[in-house]
């Protein structure tokens, strides 16, 4: 836990800039999960609307890596466009865009439409495959705090680093003065992979609400708002669950959003269709993505 604790002193500093009259406020949304966070919508199936780049829409997107190494994390501020699904890379210097987008783009179109006069940034670190808890058994790694174990990453870990790398940036937009940055919500769309176990699943509640609680302490704001997205079962498989276990997340997810202060939860993907057994498609992502906006800005009413 040191190391955590060590990590996230690293990012409070930046995280405080002095705001004056030389300075642009920006508020930032931090999109986070696994494989659904990603995305898999087709750019080529995108409308106009929201296949192109945006204006005074900037978003940091951390390198996601399944191994140990210090790759993670990395990214570069940018202009949001398309191309940040599954497949995109960056090194930190170049960011490499895919064929493939994720919540982003319909979530900063709607978030322009309800804050028709503020500028907006978004930071997203996702991996597909992963889990909260250590006992998932899942190759890609964890989003538990404390794991160090030998298989997969440590994702809290390349959360703090994509956190801390993001605030580095004193001018994100280029527009040549110190950039205000405003901690408005926390995105989360994952659980999935601790569906398939009982034992795991049942400990959903609380293994999100530690990681919840992290997160929000690390953007120095113990209420900020956050979001979840309900998971759902496409029914693609022999016994017609794909996640065994998926009620007791959900049980555990609907949980967090009554009891918890300034949260809520997106339910309308019970309505959609799948490109395959386990991801949306892509009308699935633009939906999702305008139902994330519409219930962060009620949040922050």
């Amino acid at each position: 836990m040191k190391g955590i604790l060590l990590l996230g002193l690293i990012i409070i500093p930046f995280l405080g800039y002095s705001q004056e009259e030389t300075t642009d406020s920006i508020k930032v949304f931090f999109l986070g999960g696994q494989s659904n966070m990603v995305g898999r919508g087709l750019n080529k199936e995108l409308p106009d609307s929201l296949d192109k780049t945006f204006s005074n829409v900037w978003i940091f997107h951390g390198n996601t890596t399944t191994q140990k190494n210090d790759s993670g994390g990395a990214g570069k501020w940018e202009n949001l466009k398309s191309g940040h699904g599954a497949g995109f890379k960056s090194d930190g210097n170049t960011n490499v865009y895919s064929n493939k987008f994720g919540v982003e783009l319909s979530f900063a179109r709607k978030l322009q439409e309800l804050y028709p006069n503020e500028k907006i940034a978004l930071i997203k670190y996702a991996c597909g495959g992963t889990s909260i808890d250590t006992m998932a058994n899942r190759k890609p790694g964890y989003w538990e705090p404390d794991y160090s174990g030998k298989q997969g990453a440590n994702h809290y870990e390349n959360f703090l680093k994509t956190i801390n790398n993001a605030f580095e940036t004193r001018d994100i937009n280029g527009g040549g003065k110190d950039d205000y940055l405003i901690p408005s919500g926390i995105i989360w769309m994952q659980g999935e992979s601790d569906g398939n176990d009982e034992k795991v699943a049942s400990r959903y509640y609380a293994n999100l609400k530690r990681l919840m609680d992290l997160m929000r302490a690390s953007f120095r704001n113990h209420d900020l708002p956050i979001v979840l997205g309900k998971i759902s079962d496409s029914g693609n498989d022999e016994d017609g669950k794909v996640w065994d276990y998926g009620e007791l997340v959900q049980y555990a997810q609907e949980k967090y959003a009554k009891t918890e202060k300034n949260a809520a939860i997106v339910r309308t993907t019970k309505f959609y269709k799948y490109s395959d057994p386990w991801h949306y498609d892509s009308q699935g992502y633009i939906d999702l993505g305008e139902k994330f906006a519409e219930t962060i800005f009620n949040l922050n009413k």
